[in-house]
């Protein structure tokens, strides 16, 4: 693409050099070229919860009559009832668009030109981009062939320039956990360990009670998975009170909407009943477990999260990934070298499985 000298000069370096994230396909997309209504399209490529919401956020959003406002820019009633969820204290706690929006804001607060972030790979790929976009430089480090963390590699890496380790528990896409022993080990590095738990309710395992014996561990969190609220982007961290009040620093007034506010709270409210869909996409986790064993040609490995990563033994895993598409069932294919031969699979709701796992002995003949 030929580019304006003009705007080459205008545009940061660091942002031309960078690779675009490319998310999945649109249901919406895949249902148009299919053909098929938008409630055939069976989704299980963004590990996004298959109850949905509770029904407590449509009526308090429903019956919501002052959007024209803007929100309260502290979240104050929020951020109170969020910390006695999770535990912890109301100073410490910032609420994002998203645990996304956090992850640009501690890189944001943190990064100096030329810092080192230290990445066990393969994880979630938002974590390289958005720290080589602010400045840093990435330092992966392969995990072991079980994709446990390699301690050893990972403390090696660890250099003068090293001002972050990011750590994902249960890890995005291979769903198993770190230990409070890992996380501690990269604590006494001295570098800011950020810990992304967005699957903590999925798994029960949690490193929060090292928050206040470490003042060098912020942990994210997220309504997107266990409370179904991916669509209203509300996520939250938990900070050392210094680093809280230097992200307080470069965050939006008005980040999170009004909307975003208005149903962490409805959720809050209606827990119990969450927590029975959890309870639900736990026992449905083991059962697809099972199943995808019974593929002979995936191997899928063991996960805490509410997804699954399979390796594919036989055939082509982005051959697989579109002959599903074209049955309008979505999974995750990765581009990433490590990945390249993986599929990461949702849990979904008991029909989702049966359907998923009918699709896939069918196509046993073609691979």
């Amino acid at each position: 693409m030929s580019v304006p000298p003009t705007l080459r000069r205008i545009v940061r370096a660091s942002v031309e050099q960078l690779n675009a994230y490319h998310p999945v396909e649109a249901p919406e997309e895949l249902a148009a070229r299919l053909g098929m209504p938008i409630d055939a399209i069976l989704k299980l490529d963004s590990n996004e919860n298959p109850y949905g919401c509770s029904f407590r956020v449509q009526e308090a959003l429903a019956t919501f009559d002052r959007f024209h406002h803007y929100p309260d820019a502290q979240a104050r009633s929020t951020r109170e009832r969020i910390a006695a969820y999770a535990g912890t204290s109301v100073e410490r706690l910032i609420l994002g668009n998203g645990a996304d929006e956090l992850i640009d804001l501690v890189f944001l607060a943190t990064l100096d030109a030329g810092d080192e972030v230290i990445i066990p790979v393969p994880t979630f790929g938002v974590y390289r981009a958005r720290a080589e976009l602010f400045g840093g430089e990435a330092v992966e480090v392969s995990r072991l062939p079980d994709f446990d963390l390699d301690m050893d590699a990972l403390l090696a890496a660890v250099t003068e320039r090293t001002k972050l380790i990011v750590i994902t528990s249960p890890n995005n896409p291979t769903g198993n956990l770190v230990t409070n022993q890992q996380i501690v080990r990269l604590l006494q590095t001295g570098a800011l360990v950020l810990l992304d738990e967005a699957y903590f309710e999925m798994s029960g395992k949690t490193s929060l009670p090292l928050v206040g014996e470490f003042d060098n561990l912020a942990i994210l969190r997220t309504f997107s998975k266990w409370a179904g609220l991916a669509g209203l982007r509300m996520g939250y961290g938990i900070f050392p009170h210094y680093l809280a009040a230097q992200v307080w620093k470069v965050k939006p007034p008005f980040n999170v909407s009004q909307a975003g506010l208005i149903a962490a709270e409805a959720s809050l409210d209606d827990s119990e009943y969450l927590h029975g869909t959890l309870n639900r996409i736990r026992a449905e986790r083991s059962r697809l477990l099972r199943k995808l064993k019974r593929i002979e040609y995936l191997t899928p490995y063991p996960s805490h999260g509410n997804f699954f990563l399979c390796r594919v033994t036989r055939g082509d895993a982005h051959d697989i990934h579109l002959r599903l598409a074209d049955r309008g069932i979505m999974v995750r294919a990765y581009g990433d070298p490590l990945l390249r031969d993986c599929l990461r699979i949702t849990v979904g709701k008991p029909e989702d499985t049966d359907r998923l796992i009918g699709a896939l002995q069918t196509i046993a003949a073609h691979v």
